[in-house]
């Protein structure tokens, strides 16, 4: 029994050789001996075969020792629904692995792959490909400067100068990317710049978690937001000849938001497209601005929402122009871009800084408070609930005293920044203080819980001095 499974043993080597052996044929066949060993020539109609996989091209130089071929012209590589296409390239049969550097197109009905220089294993299903790599499917574009591809699991790793542009209008680019074609999910590090082309917005980063089925990404290393708007101003008239001659005309103004913190989240749907930014939050766009824990912004909508996130936490603050807001809610309802109404709930407090005299605030405190602005101007503000309220009196821009008072509700209209008209409801009481009297005591007329807060977000803090001569 012993000694026949010794001679089935001897007598299957040569087969299983002659199975890892590739086989060539053709319509001419030369041989040669080079450097001692043995070649074969394969001219027109060329067709070589191990296993399932299947190459032609017009002609092919088969080192028979090494198991290797030379492949030249209209190389077609075939193996279940995988083909390959290069002008020329090299058959390794021993590593059953597919080698060209003359520009190869890899499409296994899945993806599209296409690069300068690549390589194939059969055996692992792995292509590497360096070089101007393209990947595209029916739902992405994918372009860098190296990539390996695992046909087995759809996944790919890119290197360099990575971007990937989906349907939907993004374009991600990093330094490194984790595409998982199945799952529709991609990881993308250091570098990584997030653009969306349909709100104009660019999401920047060290590291991106995207989820194409769940239309959720997150940025959680060094996020920061931007979104840049061009907002027509009110009609102006503008010189056009140098000749007197004039026309109406819009002035074209360059808004951008800018957001950072240690968290950020988007959500997109047909019905909402949420943008939400967690922990250290800072915002910034033009003359207004805000420090909180927790933002949340309706781009369709255009309203931004922060909140703290506990009592122990810091109360959202919001700056816009002199005027500071704090409460424990802060909603801001933009229109065409502008601020259109602020609604700060529960423990509303706000100060504005006077123009005539830095020392002097007027403040106002109630359970809410609804803002109202034409023209990114404050016209009305609107308090509910245990009014409190100091304003400093002026007559032709002359310091004349201020006025105290509360009430259960009141209205504040305003004309230039200044307070034009303030009409009180419910209960109401008010004092004159004269001018004399206030003059240099202008830090005994504050409110309980007056505080300014020193640390209002600023440009540089958004970018370093490289990348603001960027943007």
């Amino acid at each position: 029994m012993k000694n026949f499974l010794l001679i089935l043993i001897i007598f299957s080597l040569p087969v299983l050789a002659q199975e890892n052996m590739i086989t060539v044929i053709g319509d001419q066949l030369f041989g040669r001996v080079e450097n001692g060993e043995s070649v074969r020539e394969v001219q027109g109609n060329v067709v070589l075969t191990q296993g399932n996989v299947r190459i032609t091209c017009n002609r092919a130089i088969q080192y028979l020792a090494r198991n290797n071929a030379h492949l030249i012209g209209n190389v077609i590589i075939t193996q279940d629904t995988l083909t390959i296409l290069t002008d020329e390239g090299y058959y390794f049969g021993n590593e059953k692995r597919a080698y060209s550097d003359r520009g190869v197109r890899l499409d296994d009905k899945k993806v599209i792959l296409t690069a300068g220089t690549g390589e194939y294993l059969f055996t692992p299903q792995q292509a590497n490909f360096i070089r101007n790599v393209k990947l595209t499917d029916t739902l992405s574009v994918l372009t860098s400067e190296k990539l390996t591809y695992f046909r087995h699991i759809d996944k790919a790793i890119a290197v360099q100068g990575v971007n990937i542009t989906d349907t939907s209008g993004n374009i991600i680019s990093a330094d490194s990317l984790i595409n998982l074609r199945k799952e529709g999910i991609t990881y993308a590090f250091f570098n990584v710049k997030v653009r969306n082309l349909k709100d104009n917005s660019l999401i920047l980063g060290d590291h991106l978690e995207d989820y194409r089925e769940k239309n959720y990404s997150k940025v959680d290393v060094k996020p920061l937001f931007i979104q840049i708007d061009s907002v027509k101003d009110e009609p102006d008239t503008l010189e056009v000849t140098g000749k007197g001659d004039k026309r109406p005309d819009s002035l074209l103004r360059v808004d951008t938001l800018m957001i950072k913190s240690l968290m950020m989240e988007s959500f997109r749907g047909d019905t909402a497209n949420v943008f939400i930014a967690k922990d250290s939050v800072r915002i910034l766009r033009g003359d207004f601005a805000s420090n909180n824990d927790l933002t949340t912004y309706y781009k369709d909508k255009e309203t931004l929402i922060t909140n703290r996130l506990s009592d122990s936490s810091g109360v959202p603050v919001i700056w816009s122009g002199n005027s500071q807001m704090t409460g424990d809610s802060i909603t801001i309802v933009l229109q065409d871009r502008r601020i259109n109404k602020v609604y700060v709930d529960r423990n509303a407090f706000l100060i504005s800084k006077s123009d005539i005299n830095p020392a002097r605030y007027d403040q106002l405190t109630g359970k809410r408070v609804i803002m109202n602005f034409r023209d990114n101007a404050l016209v009305k503000t609107e308090v509910f609930g245990n009014v409190l309220g100091i304003y400093y009196m002026y007559e032709d821009d002359e310091q004349n005293g201020l006025m105290k008072a509360s009430s259960r509700e009141a209205v504040i209209n305003f004309e230039d920044k200044k307070v034009s008209q303030v009409n009180l409801y419910g209960d109401p009481n008010s004092e004159y203080h004269p001018e004399n009297v206030v003059t240099g005591n202008e830090k005994s007329y504050t409110l309980p819980g007056f505080t300014i807060y020193n640390n209002r977000p600023v440009t540089e803090i958004f970018f370093p001095k490289k990348m603001k001569r960027l943007f």
